[in-house]
């Protein structure tokens, strides 16, 4: 089965705005529906119950489906370090939204890549959004009133960061908040297009598992007196978890910069044999079963300009899962399934 991967690049701001269908890490969501779009309850981490903030997003239309033939999967993060919890994902939001080739918002004809086609396409022309990362926007600021803001704690979050010296001056130049994550492209490309040759992968896979050997006996040969133990823990090094994190190691190395594993239909390359995903819950709008289709990798981390490595937001991959169907949202945006895996030892009392 095909897999592509995703890789980020820099590109021009406006190449990543609605009427373009990106793909996209960072800034703000570029909403597909332009009219029903979530708000605050909608993103609301479960944890500390403020609004998650915008991390990627997907553009991935179904071909067999007339209804999906515009189709971007979204997903959000809560950044407080504290809501980020071993193998859970209540710090996780995902939405899917498609549209059929003839909608209220865009033309039928394919996007002309250039700075100043069809501007008119824009959601400031369809809703309130949040100045600060978004989202539908209920409130505006009480003095201007030519802000928006989705809840409270983005309000005061823009009023520090500069709103209180610029109210009512220029309500047209609005940048993206510094809330928000860093702003890329994320080009797709199929993976078995970097071809690799086949005795070169051989070699690679040797030379992988030479080293994690090398690594395992290194490890213990000083500190283990007795052969008995020693013997256990070299079999355990062998047994399953090792067996998927090589796996994983080695799949990856092959195109170290990926961030995205597009595989819809497919199985999630797992970052370990613990906390895999027992059950997905069925589609909450048509209840019917949900498929993997994609999952973010750790790679994505090193371009978030995460301030301290110790205490952020981390993952070992984020799995996500939509309707098998890709039935039409009743509302704009639908929620989908994420599963967060992380790297932990295997002992440990967290899980």
């Amino acid at each position: 089965m095909r897999v592509d991967l995703g890789f980020v690049e820099k590109c021009e701001t406006w190449r990543l705005e609605s009427r373009f269908f990106p793909s996209k890490v960072g800034g703000k969501p570029a909403w597909l529906n332009l009219k029903d779009i979530p708000g605050e309850k909608d993103v609301q981490c479960e944890y500390c119950e403020e609004p998650c903030i915008f991390l990627c997003q997907i553009y991935a239309p179904y071909e067999d489906n007339e209804t999906a033939f515009h189709r971007s999967v979204y997903i959000f993060i809560c950044q407080k370090p504290e809501c980020c919890k071993l193998n859970k994902n209540g710090n996780l939001k995902v939405f899917r939204s498609q549209l059929p080739k003839k909608n209220e918002f865009y033309p039928s004809e394919p996007p002309v890549e250039e700075p100043d086609w069809r501007t008119d396409i824009s959601i400031i022309k369809w809703v309130r959004s949040c100045k600060v990362c978004g989202i539908f926007a209920p409130n505006h600021c009480s003095k201007c009133k030519c802000v928006n803001y989705c809840c409270r704690a983005h309000q005061i979050f823009d009023w520090k960061c500069g709103h209180k010296e610029s109210c009512g001056r220029d309500p047209l130049t609005i940048q993206n908040s510094k809330l928000l994550f860093p702003e890329y492209e994320i080009v797709i490309e199929a993976e078995n297009e970097r071809e690799d040759n086949d005795e070169s992968n051989c070699e690679k896979e040797e030379e992988e598992i030479k080293k994690y050997e090398t690594m395992i006996e290194s490890g213990q040969a000083g500190t283990l007196q007795n052969e008995d133990v020693q013997s256990e823990l070299l079999s355990m090094a062998n047994q399953k978890e090792d067996e998927i994190f090589s796996e994983f190691r080695l799949t990856i190395d092959q195109y170290p910069d990926q961030i995205l594993r597009y595989n819809r239909g497919g199985k999630v390359l797992y970052i370990s044999a613990e906390n895999k995903i027992n059950e997905v819950p069925k589609c909450s709008e048509c209840n019917e079963e949900r498929q993997f289709e994609f999952q973010i990798m750790p790679q994505l981390l090193n371009f978030l300009n995460l301030k301290n490595a110790y205490e952020c937001i981390d993952w070992g991959i984020l799995a996500v899962f939509t309707c098998i169907n890709s039935c039409t949202p009743k509302n704009g945006y639908v929620t989908e399934y994420v599963w967060k895996q992380d790297i932990i030892e295997t002992n440990s009392d967290n899980i």
